[in-house]
């Protein structure tokens, strides 16, 4: 019964985890063969988007977009509903084809041409605003099953962990702050306490791009508070996008944000600067 819940999980489209898929990588792209490790950084870019558009309907949710994401750095992302924060996100995880324009992860990654599945492989990580985490397992055992392995059926019924991987799970429970609650199912954590979770799903991927969409609604102060520390902690080893509309909060965590409307940017810098810019005031703060 158990094996028949995680196959319906997996089934899900509301999300992309690389661990529910069948082990594929490296997979190829064109005529390279490609694995997560591949990622060329050594221009310090982790993330290009360059001239994206995307039409629904003869509406743009993106318009001319053009972004740039540094290897490790924290960058906060805002604007008002319908600004096209959300198709941004669908096009760089591969949810949403570009009209025109050009996505890269690194140097070499055409996104526009890799699926949903090879993105999420490949170190890309997306976590959407509702948690999605296996309700009835465990704390530690949904970490295991995020875990960067082989997920074909045979492998995933008799392979046994590691102590190293045991090692690994631990590390991100104490990253997390769900160490005592490892043998928790699920279910019963606050919504907090799930937001920290599947972040900590993704990380078990060891993912270059975080994409986090909106953690903090929802949540308590005190879990405010933990989560800005969470996602400050992650930055430098990977790249993390945070996209939110608690102000208060993108101002504690934030060093640059940039401020989507109408499908492009509209500003960019310092938190400071965005927030004094009468631009961004009449069309997002202001309101």
């Amino acid at each position: 019964m158990r094996l028949l819940d995680n196959a319906r999980e997996a089934m899900r489209r509301d999300r992309v985890f690389g661990f529910v898929a069948e082990n594929r990588y490296p997979f190829i792209q064109g005529r390279h063969a490609i694995d997560h490790d591949s990622v060329d950084l050594s221009h310090g870019t982790v993330l290009y988007v360059e001239n994206v558009t995307v039409s629904f309907d003869g509406f743009k949710a993106l318009n001319d977009l053009t972004l740039y994401i540094d290897a490790g750095e924290l960058r906060c992302i805002i604007g008002p509903n319908g600004a096209g924060k959300t198709t941004m996100m669908d096009v760089i995880t591969g949810k949403t084809r570009p009209d025109t324009g050009k996505v890269y992860f690194g140097q070499h990654m055409d996104l526009t041409r890799m699926t949903e599945y090879e993105i999420a492989t490949a170190g890309i990580g997306r976590k959407f605003q509702k948690p999605t985490v296996f309700p009835w397992h465990s704390v530690f055992e949904n970490l295991e099953l995020a875990m960067r392995t082989d997920k074909q059926v045979w492998p995933t019924l008799f392979a046994k962990l590691s102590g190293a991987q045991r090692d690994r799970i631990e590390e991100v429970m104490v990253l997390i702050g769900l160490q005592e609650q490892s043998r928790l199912q699920a279910a019963y954590l606050s919504h907090g306490q799930k937001q920290w979770l599947e972040i900590g799903m993704l990380l078990m991927q060891d993912p270059h791009l975080l994409l986090v969409d909106e953690p903090v609604a929802g949540m308590t102060h005190q879990e405010m508070d933990k989560t800005a520390e969470l996602l400050m902690g992650l930055a430098g080893k990977h790249s993390v996008v945070v996209v939110e509309h608690d102000m208060d909060f993108v101002r504690s965590i934030a060093n640059k944000v940039t401020v989507l409307h109408e499908g492009h940017v509209l500003a960019e810098g310092s938190m400071q600067s965005v927030q004094t810019d009468p631009r961004v005031i009449e069309v997002y703060l202001g309101e």
